[in-house]
Formats: structure tokens, C-alpha cells, sequence
């Protein structure tokens, strides 16, 4: 039996990326982990912690991609699609640990501000934006393709707005001589990291609870199945996400009982199934027929 008799395909092969973006992110990391000891700036740990966060993350996104290219067997039907959610969750979770330890660091600092060199803060916030605008394009244009990318881009968007205000506040420090603008930029740090990882950690936990995919009406899908001819109820309708792009829903059709003799359920099946794929994008359906009778079979049916 196939991968494709057992209906999971593979997804796009995204790991040559996401290896190009992890060994720049460990390069940027080094740097800026050098640059914070000499600077003594924590606008500059907290772009490094952050970058910390990224290799981890990063490390389990390309894990997940290269889970995701194996083939779908009898035990695992799915293959490993759900990997990427799974490794988006990790991935949020060290974001936050790291996004709550630079604001609680930086209001600290902001009471009492150190001494911070600001040159050294320039020059590596350089090497941290450069490293980072690198990876933004590499990412750029399979962003969108699923969960599991998408954390993986806004972690290194997020890098590049922090590398850009580890630059903003070296050159307040040099210029105006305002200590307190390295707390600053750790407090835009932390604020960028923290609703962003929010929101994909809401999108992940989503799948593993197996909610409605997000823009799918369950109503609206009961109303296009009884508009088809012949179908008189539908019951036991349930529609969750297996992984990005891959919806599934699940309906008991109850038709009438003159289909069961007049060969019409293969035509009625072909209709239920580009009903869904035409208006709902839902290309991985199953339908069980029922006759009306059948009814009084299922007791703890729900409509």
C-alpha cells in the first residue's frame, strides 16, 4: 500500500533553507554573545538569548521538515505531517521563557541602568541585522506554506527588528548619552517576541486539539451537503486539521433509501466531495451513506 493509497502526501522539502538559515543564526549567535560580554549591553544579550532561542527552534523546524518527507505506513496513515505543528509549539514555548526573562531584565536595568560601550554595540548589531535581513529572504517565499515555516520566519524577523534596536539605542547612548535606551530596546525586544509566539502557539494548539480549521463554518458545510439531491440529513459532522493545508472532515449522510438500490451513492459521493473541494477547499473527506431508517442504529448520534 502507497502513501497515496493511505492519503497522506508529502509537503514541500523546505531543509536545505532552513540549514542555510540555521548556520547563519549560530554564526550571528557567536557574535553577538561576544559583543554582549564586551559591551555589557542587554539590548545585545537579549538579541543573543533570542538568537539562542532561534537555533533550537530552528534546529526542531528542520527536524520536523525532514520528518515530514517520510512516507505515510499502516501505523502512522498521516506520515509525520503533524511533526511541524508539534515543533512550531516547542518552538513557542522557548520563545516565551526567553521573551519573559529580557522584560523582567530590562525593567531591572531600567531602574538602574550600567555602562554600557555603545561602539561595540553598533558593531556587532551590524553583524546581527546583516545575518538576519540574509535570512528573511531565504525564507521569504515559502513563509506562508505551513506552521512550522511560518515560526521559523517570524523568529528571524523578530532577530532583525531587535538587531535594529540594539542599533537604535547604541546611537542614543553615544549621541545623548541615555543608558537607559539599552533597556529600552530590550523591552521592544521582549514585546516583539512575546504576541507573535502567542499567536502561533494558539494556531498549534488548535491542531493538536483537533479544532474546526480556522475559516471553515461547520454550518455553512452542513447547508452545500443538504442542497445536494437526495441527501436528506447530515449528522456526525466533524472537520479538524491534520497540518497546514491539510483539513479533514468526517459526515454521515443520511440519503434516500432508494440510492441503496438504484446505483446512484458513487455518483452522490463524486457530487459530496467536489461540494467540498469546490467551496471549502476540503480535498480529504469521508462520507458515510445512511438510509433514513437507520436512524434508530445510532442512538448517541449528534446533529
Amino acid at each position: 500500500m502507497s502513501a497515496q493509497d493511505l492519503g497522506a502526501g508529502r509537503p514541500a522539502d523546505h531543509r536545505g533553507r532552513l540549514r542555510t538559515i540555521l548556520i547563519i543564526t549560530v554564526m550571528v549567535l557567536i557574535a553577538e554573545v561576544i559583543g554582549a560580554v564586551v559591551s555589557g549591553s542587554l539590548a545585545l544579550f537579549a538579541d543573543a538569548g533570542h538568537m539562542l532561542s532561534d537555533v533550537a527552534g530552528l534546529t526542531l523546524a528542520w527536524v520536523a521538515a525532514a520528518l515530514a518527507q517520510r512516507p505515510a505506513t499502516l501505523v502512522r496513515t498521516w506520515g509525520y505531517r503533524r511533526a511541524e505543528v508539534l515543533a512550531a509549539v516547542g518552538q513557542a514555548v522557548v520563545l516565551l521563557a526567553v521573551g519573559g526573562f529580557v522584560i523582567v531584565e530590562a525593567i531591572r536595568r531600567l531602574i538602574e541602568p550600567p555602562e554600557v560601550v555603545s561602539g561595540a554595540m553598533v558593531a556587532f548589531g551590524l553583524i546581527g541585522l546583516v545575518g538576519n535581513v540574509i535570512g528573511i529572504a531565504v525564507l521569504y517565499g515559502v513563509r506562508a506554506e505551513n506552521l512550522n515555516m511560518r515560526a521559523a520566519f517570524l523568529e528571524v524577523a523578530n532577530d532583525a527588528l531587535g538587531s535594529l534596536a540594539v542599533l537604535i539605542a547604541a546611537v542614543l547612548i553615544a549621541v545623548a548619552g541615555w543608558l537607559r535606551a539599552d533597556a529600552v530596546a530590550s523591552l521592544l525586544i521582549g514585546a516583539l517576541i512575546i504576541p507573535r509566539t502567542l499567536k502561533i502557539l494558539g494556531e498549534s494548539i488548535d491542531v493538536l486539539l483537533e479544532s474546526t480549521p480556522r475559516g471553515l463554518e461547520l454550518s455553512e458545510v452542513r447547508e452545500h451537503l443538504l442542497r445536494v439531491g437526495r441527501v436528506r440529513a447530515v449528522h456526525d459532522l466533524h472537520a479538524s486539521q491534520v497540518a497546514t493545508g491539510m483539513p479533514v472532515l468526517t459526515a454521515h449522510i443520511v440519503v434516500d433509501d432508494a440510492c441503496f438500490q438504484d446505483g446512484r451513492l458513487p455518483a452522490l459521493l463524486d457530487e459530496l466531495q467536489r461540494c467540498l473541494a469546490g467551496h471549502f477547499d476540503v480535498k480529504h473527506s469521508t462520507f458515510q451513506f445512511e438510509a433514513s431508517g437507520h436512524t434508530a442504529h445510532e442512538p448517541s448520534a449528534h446533529s
